[in-house]
């Protein structure tokens, strides 16, 4: 049979070609897809376990609407904690549950002002337990939003994507090192080492920096204190991220910085009148860090302001030796082992300062 025939259009009498599909074999076509793609996987899994990298939960929109909906299935009487990812890598939830008794509910959102979750909570009924509030100076006085979206997915969150989300938890994210948005392909891709173009921005995109739990509790990644060179890119693109946007002044961010400690006046005072006693942390920072913060963002123009008009307790670690001997593995979060150590510390000062009471359960 010709690989390629003719027949004409009846209408145009105009010939059209038609091909011949070649006889073949599906089933070893089908299992020959499946090997290449088996071995093109195990190819990329083993590429990122040579390089250190190790299985983790996701930190997606998806997971965290999954903590947050336990304050509408039962547990709104529990300890809540929200912040940045200063509270999320530097507080220990099994160390909490040791100290105090009770295992916290993580919604701290990296690179997130946590004015939006104060709010949100303040809004909600069904919470009355005890809430963290983590103060990292820039994100907080800035409501900087990176994760606001997560909001909107736990309201609108289908049941395809709820079992989507059960199904990677269950199948995936626990096996597999490349499961992850900074090992993706076209992540490696984008970030090699493209010669410069003129009117293409050439900023560095924040790596990898932590492991998660199930329930989004979170320490760093060992490569960011044990590997130099990789703890280098980290500060590096910190040194990018601590330069002020062009055409913001000082006066347009205490204007903006003042409106935040009013939404958290009006969300505490929603809170208070709950029963909802409300702490707010400000964990350690170092180096350039706290460079930028003091200087940006001045403690008695901002933190005190806070505390004074909200009327809520505060805990800063420049205030408390036992917190502020920690030092930032890369000027912002603590190793694994300083975070368990700061939040034993932590629980204890939430202990015998603010009769902060040990649960069980």
């Amino acid at each position: 049979m010709s690989a390629r025939a003719s027949v004409l259009d009846p209408l145009s009498e105009t010939p059209i070609y038609v091909r011949q599909l070649p006889e073949l074999r599906l089933g070893v076509a089908w299992a020959l897809a499946v090997v290449l793609f088996v071995l093109g996987l195990a190819a990329w899994e083993a590429k990122w376990r040579a390089d250190g990298v190790g299985p983790t939960y996701r930190n997606s929109d998806a997971a965290w609407a999954m903590q947050r909906r336990r304050i509408d299935t039962g547990e709104g009487d529990k300890t809540v904690l929200i912040g940045s990812s200063r509270i999320l890598f530097d507080v220990q939830l099994a160390v909490w549950q040791r100290v105090l008794g009770e295992r916290p509910i993580q919604l701290s959102q990296e690179g997130t002002s946590p004015i939006f979750a104060l709010e949100n909570l303040a809004d909600d009924p069904d919470f009355t337990g005890r809430l963290v509030v983590g103060v990292s100076p820039p994100l907080f006085f800035s409501a900087f939003d990176r994760r606001a979206g997560a909001f909107k997915y736990y309201r609108d969150e289908s049941l395809s994507q709820r079992a989507g989300q059960w199904l990677s938890m269950r199948l995936l994210e626990p096996f597999f090192a490349f499961y992850d948005d900074d090992f993706a392909l076209m992540t490696v891709l984008k970030r090699q080492d493209w010669p410069a173009r003129a009117g293409v921005p050439n900023s560095k995109d924040v790596r990898r920096l932590s492991v998660q739990e199930a329930d989004r509790n979170t320490r760093m990644w060992d490569k960011v204190e044990r590997d130099a060179e990789y703890n280098a890119l980290v500060k590096s693109i910190w040194l990018q991220i601590l330069k002020p946007p062009p055409g913001v002044t000082p006066e347009m961010m205490q204007k903006l910085g003042a409106q935040q400690v009013e939404r958290a006046v009006a969300a505490v005072a929603k809170l208070r009148a709950r029963g909802v006693p409300v702490i707010f942390l400000r964990a350690p920072s170092d180096g350039p860090f706290l460079e930028v913060e003091n200087k940006a963002f001045p403690r008695a123009a901002t933190w005190d302001v806070l505390l004074q008009r909200t009327g809520a307790h505060g805990i800063h670690f420049e205030d408390y030796p036992e917190l502020g001997a920690f030092t930032p593995v890369e000027w912002s979060h603590l190793s694994g082992a300083d975070a368990e150590r700061f939040t034993e510390a932590l629980c204890q000062i939430l202990e015998r300062d603010f009769g902060w009471p040990r649960r069980r359960g």
